[in-house]
């Protein structure tokens, strides 16, 4: 089956939107689910649902074991050496959040720096703001090259003795750009920093190894990657976990509870306090499944070819401001963008009763937008799912809007 094909897994994308089919672009923010992660779904809760790891009962002992089979599904699909390095979070935010509240506190004290970049997504700047002013440390920004690739010059005059944490995107939800996070990792090292990574945009785009990349965490979300929402994971190495201390309390991380004090279940579930998010975890690895069976290289290459074809038509549209590398080779499937004299979200308005959803706003990245010396952007996004006639109707459908807005129809 070629990727495009896979389109048919997906029945939310058959229908009309404004009596016009819908051409769904906006899976940078969320993608949509598989009918067989679906299936998956409606059958662990017909059959199976149960809370885990305490019950002796059938259905309890049935639920545990495929919440821990979905961990080591995540741990061989990110290459982890463990599944006590596999956490089980809400998403993306919550692992970066947890990262600056427990590691923060353990290797930052006044007077040291923290290090991210101009292209951070909101949940990869606030948490470490306010680890920096709980701390009276500094936070320092990576520039960005004249394309908006990371100034890789600047990082190496930046990542210095002193930096104690080095927190970064690995590809960028509004430029489009992949890091070296390979790169950054080693630099970080160098002078005794700890490397975290935002990937919630390249997960579910290529072929992930976090010990080929020798980052320390790594946090990414379900729903970007055909799962549903509020599952995420976060990756972090053995060592780093032993030492950190829990953030949220009760339930599952618990081991004994004495009258003054309490003692910590072993590592993975040391972490997840409470009732965690049981279907959620083994629709993420029903997902996983699915984007293996394609293939994580398939779907690079078959982005990449949406883009290759995409972007030249899009530049060629008078008035066209891209954000990012104009090479589309140097493009995931993200492409930020303005028309002159159009606002964003007028745009997005435009083409959505042309049935193209794409988004529109600050794409929680106003820091790199006010780098960039803009208020907003339009954002179309691809996935596997979509097509080169997609692609098409992106491009009629924003000439029919500049139109519109220049003569008065549409």
């Amino acid at each position: 089956m070629t990727v495009s094909k896979r389109k048919q897994d997906f029945p939310i994308l058959f229908q009309q939107v404004n009596d016009e089919p819908l051409v769904y672009l906006d899976n940078a923010a969320s993608t949509h689910v598989p009918t067989p992660v679906i299936n998956d779904l409606v059958t662990y809760m017909q059959t199976s649902h149960a809370n885990v790891h305490r019950g002796v009962h059938t259905l309890a002992e049935r639920a545990t074991s495929q919440y821990e089979a979905a961990r080591e599904t995540v741990r061989t699909f990110i290459d982890a050496s463990s599944v006590k390095e596999v956490l089980f979070t809400r998403g993306t935010t919550t692992g970066l959040n947890w990262v600056a509240r427990s590691l923060g506190e353990l290797v930052v004290e006044a007077g040291d720096k923290i290090v991210i970049s101009r292209m951070e997504h909101h949940s990869n700047i606030v948490p470490w703001q306010e680890l920096a002013k709980r701390k009276q440390a500094e936070l320092i920004y990576i520039d960005l090259t004249e394309d908006g690739e990371l100034d890789m010059a600047d990082a190496k005059e930046k990542i210095v003795s002193g930096v104690k944490i080095v927190s970064i995107a690995h590809a960028s939800n509004v430029l489009g750009v992949v890091n070296p996070v390979k790169d950054l990792a080693k630099l970080a090292h160098e002078v005794g920093a700890v490397m975290v990574v935002d990937g919630a945009q390249s997960t579910p785009h290529m072929t992930v190894s976090v010990q080929e990349l020798d980052c320390d965490f790594y946090a990414f979300s379900g729903h970007k990657m055909c799962a549903p929402t509020g599952i995420g994971v976060l990756y972090g190495k053995q060592t780093w976990f032993e030492k950190m201390s829990p953030i949220e309390f009760g339930g599952e991380m618990i081991n004994f509870v004495y009258d003054d004090y309490s003692t910590w279940a072993e590592l993975p579930y040391k972490f997840e306090a409470g009732t965690p998010n049981i279907s959620g975890a083994i629709a993420l690895a029903s997902a996983i499944k699915y984007l293996e069976e394609i293939g994580l290289d398939t779907i690079t290459k078959h982005e990449q070819e949406l883009v290759e074809y995409v972007l030249p038509k899009l530049l060629a549209i008078d008035g066209f401001e891209l954000y990012g590398p104009r090479d589309a080779s140097k493009h995931t499937g993200v492409i930020a963008f303005n028309i002159k004299g159009v606002h964003p979200h007028d745009l997005a308005t435009a083409l959505d009763m042309q049935g193209v959803a794409i988004r529109a706003g600050h794409h929680c990245a106003q820091p790199l937008l006010r780098y960039l010396d803009v208020h907003s952007t339009a954002r179309a996004s691809f996935y596997f799912y979509n097509t080169k006639e997609d692609a098409d109707s992106l491009v009629e459908s924003i000439i029919a809007a500049k139109e519109f807005f220049s003569d008065g129809f549409i």
